[in-house]
């Protein structure tokens, strides 16, 4: 236990409202392209957290319009090239949280709001080309302590420019230089925090592979700092991340089974532990197998860390699994689930050998919404219904 007998925390309230303007939100989600061909049933719009990979390309065609009152800003085609069009959008949340007993005591009640906005626009000169843009509104009040995670004021969070070159037949080369979100696999080690009142990006370049049904991307990157006030946020020049992240899913298949390969990068020029403060330079190496079939969902990754940290060496390791089960006869159609982790800790804080698992840039919620220990040093089995 985190020190010692912990006083209950309980969250009170945790009320997310997502309006979209520009955006709806159907029932039914359009499915990806894979291929890069358009989907002759893309007859639904389909958003994601990241925004710049949702694909509108089919709403060239007005045969496969539906005259939803989103599909203008969705498509707005442009005169001064062919195949040329603009996607618009807009996110706007608002969100309350209220803790009881928040950080172990310390405050009897801490509630606070937190308001965020994200405009963005998508600029495609082509099949080939494009520039996409996108800006962070975020503020909160009512909080005690106030970080670059909870108010930045308004900010640039995406802003780049690719090139997409075809290969060969069914494969491609994306090329991508410039500010953007990041999201690989289940977000256990790089994310997008989505969840807290401001993203988390990256200054990156980026090459990606894509051959259905895999994708291979390899980038070099630089976390940018998120700090109160606006225009002022720039890359931390302390630390940087590089990785080859491999990802396939058999979609065809009945089990749609997935399989995720990766090494990742880190270098932290003033890192923190009980060992005391030094350069962390620190690989990943892990695998994830995820899938559904006949009701049944799985996800496990289990990934293992070495390097060096001030004069010792890392020896970290970790397994994450989430299984469930989904009645889909049922009303509301529940699922019922059950997450476990092991995620090591350091043995001797006295010695140089450092044992601790490092999350990299993790979910900002990493169990859940009740953000109220990190991804360090414990086991945890974490039950779940969905409805």
């Amino acid at each position: 236990m985190v020190g010692g007998a912990a006083p209950v925390a309980t969250v009170l309230a945790a009320v997310a409202i997502f309006v979209a303007i520009a955006v709806a939100l159907p029932a039914e989600a359009q499915p990806a392209e894979v291929d890069g061909t358009e989907d002759a049933d893309a007859t639904r719009l389909k958003t994601t957290n990241l925004r710049y990979d949702e694909d509108y390309s089919y709403l060239r065609d007005p045969a496969k319009r539906t005259g939803a009152w989103w599909e203008p800003y969705k498509y707005i085609p442009l005169d001064f090239r062919d195949g040329a069009y603009l996607t618009l959008g807009l996110e706007l949340r608002f969100r309350e949280e209220a803790y009881r007993n928040f950080n172990w005591g310390e405050l009897p009640v801490n509630q606070y709001q937190w308001y965020r906005m994200l405009p963005y626009a998508d600029l495609h000169f082509g099949p080939n080309l494009r520039l996409f843009g996108q800006v962070i509104g975020a503020w909160v009040t009512d909080k005690e302590t106030v970080g670059g995670i909870d108010e930045t004021g308004t900010e640039l969070i995406q802003g780049f420019a690719d090139i997409k070159l075809p290969l060969a037949r069914g494969t491609d080369l994306t090329l991508r230089g410039g500010r953007q979100l990041l999201s690989y696999g289940t977000e256990r080690l790089i994310s997008l925090r989505y969840g807290p009142n401001v993203l988390r990006s990256f200054d990156t370049a980026l090459a990606s592979i894509l051959s259905a049904p895999w994708r291979v991307d390899a980038l070099y990157a630089r976390p940018v700092r998120n700090l109160v006030g606006s225009f002022n946020d720039r890359f931390d020049p302390e630390r940087s991340l590089w990785s080859i992240y491999a990802t396939g899913q058999m979609t065809e298949m009945s089990s749609k089974p997935g399989l995720d390969l990766y090494y990742i990068g880190y270098r932290n020029a003033a890192a923190e532990f009980n060992q005391g403060r030094g350069e962390e330079v620190r690989h990943t190496i892990g695998s994830r197998f995820f899938g559904v079939a006949n009701g049944w969902d799985w996800n496990y990754e289990g990934m293992a860390q070495f390097g060096y940290f001030g004069h010792g060496d890392i020896r970290a390791w970790s397994i994450a699994s989430d299984t469930g089960y989904t009645f889909a006869s049922v009303t509301l159609s529940p699922r019922l689930g059950l997450r476990a982790n092991i995620i090591s800790g350091d043995h001797n804080p006295n010695d140089f050998t450092l044992e601790t698992f490092n999350p990299l840039f993790p979910k900002g919620k990493y169990f859940g919404e009740i953000g109220l220990i990190g991804p360090y040093n414990l086991i945890n089995a974490h039950p779940t219904l969905t409805l």
